[in-house]
């Protein structure tokens, strides 16, 4: 990997993407994997966090996400910190019926896998330090991306960047690295820069928000009982609750509030938060306690209208920020990255109008999917009104007893949507 002290000169021929996070970093290994070159620009100098912590998100990774991660070369990094999921579990409190999955029910070892996101960043670390076609720019902020045509010659003729026939050939990013500022050109540009993209804004990609006014208290807790490899999913008036299998018998807890109540919850005592995490959860596995420090997350939808614009694409967060209630935004922003790694891997022109038109195609029945499942299951499950219960409560059994609607189900849990990308097979776990 190339640090950005040996960075080439300007270059209309580059990839240029914006955002070092799970998504992003991703994506420039898979490209790496496939011989293109690729410079990665990222905001925060990375480091590997070798303290274990109580008080960090725990993501529920799709088996189909699993399996790519390990075609990329990055979970041979993560797999020892990793607890598979075997079984899942979704109920509503004062509601009868469960819906329940499990990997033996789907002819497979395991549903998918919980795994810090400390562990997940470290892994994607250690393998993006061994790709040889990725140019890093780090720490580095992106302070302005301008059209080559916002430049226009004297002469008379096509503004830089344009070609003679007017067609849009590429973007012009101004970089700084500490007290310098670097140009580069790119001939395709990625917004993996999170929900507030900067680039998703600049390249003219317009975004619908909706805030659940909910915020997500995450943290690790200790249940009495083992929870075996069981991800736990209970819907309530107040919102969702998870609790995700971790080793060591200990659970990564997800608490919904309402948004104006996460200050209050997040002062509790220990005694009084487990008490309110015990009332939400129930008791399906004794006694919870010993909770870790509490971090609270904002609930919020925020959807790109276009995935794509004149050499430009979205993905992960920029793309799509969704509810965490299925733990999809990951497993899903991960699609978008190696789908799009796929498609430029061996084309001429990574950021042909023909061919991010094709891309976004490709993840139309994914996204969408995903979006309907997300939104529709947080608006369903949680409201509040008596006349749904009887019809809930009867979906929860259907589910329960119809063994077609269980492997539907455990189907797409483990990430397996329309024309999958490389790696995304429903096979053995690596």
């Amino acid at each position: 990997m190339r640090e950005h002290a040996d960075i080439p000169g300007p270059s209309p021929e580059q990839i240029l993407i914006v955002g070092g996070g799970l998504v992003g970093t991703s994506l420039a290994i898979a490209l790496d994997a496939a011989g293109r070159a690729c410079t990665l620009v990222e905001a925060m100098p990375p480091r590997i966090s070798a303290q274990a912590s109580a008080d960090e998100r725990n993501l529920a990774l799709a088996r189909a996400t699993v399996n790519a991660l390990g075609a990329l070369g990055v979970w041979r990094h993560a797999e020892s910190a990793a607890t598979p999921i075997t079984r899942l579990h979704v109920s509503r409190a004062g509601e009868f019926g469960a819906a329940r999955v499990s990997a033996r029910q789907a002819d497979v070892d395991a549903l998918g896998a919980t795994l810090p996101a400390r562990e997940l960043g470290n892994a994607l670390e250690l393998r993006l330090r061994e790709c040889r076609h990725v140019t890093r720019l780090m720490p580095a902020k992106l302070e302005k991306l301008s059209p080559p045509d916002s430049e226009t010659p004297d002469s008379g003729s096509p503004p830089r960047g344009v070609r003679n026939d007017g067609e849009f050939s590429g973007w012009r990013a101004t970089i700084r690295l500490g007290e310098e500022t670097r140009e580069i050109e790119a001939k395709l540009l990625v917004g993996a820069d999170g929900s507030d993209s900067f680039v998703r804004a600049q390249a003219g990609i317009a975004a619908d928000e909706h805030d659940y006014a909910q915020s997500l208290l995450v943290c690790t807790i200790a249940p009495e009982r083992d929870p075996d490899g069981c991800a736990w999913e209970r819907f309530s008036d107040e919102g969702p609750v998870a609790l995700l299998p971790l080793s060591a018998r200990r659970c990564g807890l997800v608490l919904t509030v309402a948004s104006a109540q996460a200050d209050a919850a997040l002062a509790l005592g220990d005694d009084d938060f487990i008490a309110l995490a015990q009332q939400r959860f129930g008791w399906k596995l004794g006694r919870l306690s010993r909770p870790g420090k509490r971090q609270a997350h904002l609930a919020r939808r925020v959807l790109a209208q276009s995935l794509v614009a004149p050499r430009a694409a979205v993905v992960g967060n920029a793309a799509q920020t969704v509810h965490p209630i299925g733990a999809q935004g990951f497993n899903l922003g991960l699609r978008d990255a190696l789908t799009l790694a796929e498609m430029i891997a061996a084309a001429d022109d990574p950021g042909a109008p023909e061919l991010l038109h094709a891309y976004a195609a490709r993840r139309k029945e994914d996204r969408e999917g995903v979006l309907a499942f997300s939104h529709g299951l947080v608006s369903l499950a949680c409201l509040p009104q008596p006349l749904l219960s009887p019809l809930r409560s009867l979906a929860l059994l259907a589910f329960d007893s119809v063994p077609s609607l269980q492997r539907a189900l455990a189907k797409r849990g483990m990430g397996w949507r329309g024309k999958a990308p490389p790696g995304l097979t429903l096979e053995r776990l690596p």
